[in-house]
């Protein structure tokens, strides 16, 4: 998850690189932090009808953005943002991933405290202000209360006239909700077939409710995309991974990619645009195959 140790990570790795080396949108937004990166149209992009939603949960309301082809069912998606929330930006890649067909719920996370948007961009995190919004939204966040959170949230898309039910349930994240997928696929497994997790933290841990213990209680294909820094710190956790899901006898792809913490969020500072297509791409073949 972003932390104080990520940001400095990447104010370092600021200092030193060699910004053409990642492609003008990455130095554009450099320059320009906070900016949402605009990817060129996807060939054979759908066009999409999109509009704002409540879901009941065990634990209240709520509010998330949902988009989909225009026309048509399609396999329903259910994406989580980074630890700065619903915003601009995941709107943006929400309505990407419908226009290449699937019905898409992006959420907000910390509804039991606020309604989105907490914060207008990923930037506003790192300032004081936007910590104190934040932080006591996040304590509102347990392992529990997600796998509560994610059995509503595809119990709400299997209701959707926009949904086909006769296909599986997708789920991606990034950041703080990268672990968040893995305990969708757990709290549906029968439903969830594809988790995809993009610089996610907190994804390996001892405790019995740590994602990495629950990928035996799962029945999706993963694709865990792990940024460098992460991988620095913690360089025994994607031989963990690989080996919770050897031993569950879940398809897994995990790599580390050449990028930091952040890379696939088109309004972050450290967004790399080449890695982040990259990423993007590995996830759409897993959503093909697996959904």
């Amino acid at each position: 998850m972003c932390d104080d140790l990520t940001e400095r990570d990447n104010a370092a790795f600021f200092s030193r690189r060699d910004f053409t080396a990642l492609g003008a949108g990455a130095a554009a937004l450099a320059v320009t932090p906070g900016c949402i990166a605009q990817p060129a149209p996807d060939a054979g992009a759908l066009p999409t009808k999109a509009r704002e939603v409540t879901i009941t949960t065990p634990d209240g309301t709520c509010d998330a953005f949902f988009v989909a082809p225009a026309t048509g069912k399609h396999p329903g998606v259910i994406l989580w943002p980074d630890i700065a929330g619903l915003r601009g930006a995941y709107r943006t890649m929400g309505t990407r991933l419908a226009a290449a067909g699937y019905a898409v719920l992006v959420v907000n996370q910390y509804y039991r405290g606020s309604k989105a948007p907490i914060l207008e961009t990923l930037t506003q995190w790192q300032t004081p202000e936007g910590q104190a919004k934040l932080k006591p939204l996040i304590a509102t966040i347990t392992p529990a209360g997600t796998v509560r959170d994610a059995g509503a949230f595809v119990g709400w898309l299997d209701k959707q006239s926009e949904v086909d039910t006769h296909r599986k349930i997708g789920t991606n994240g990034y950041c703080m909700g990268g672990p968040f997928t893995v305990r969708t696929a757990f709290a549906a497994p029968d439903r969830v077939g594809a988790a995809a997790s993009f610089h996610g933290g907190g994804l390996v841990g001892d405790a019995p409710d740590s994602p990495v213990q629950l990928l035996g209680g799962t029945k999706a294909a993963f694709l865990f995309a792990i940024a460098q820094n992460d991988d620095a710190r913690a360089p025994d956790d994607k031989a963990r991974l690989r080996a919770a899901a050897a031993a569950a006898g879940r398809p897994a792809e995990i790599e580390v990619y050449p990028a930091q913490h952040g890379w696939c969020t088109i309004d972050a500072p450290i967004y790399d645009q080449v890695q982040a297509e990259r990423a993007w791409a590995r996830m759409l073949a897993l959503y093909a195959k697996s959904l």
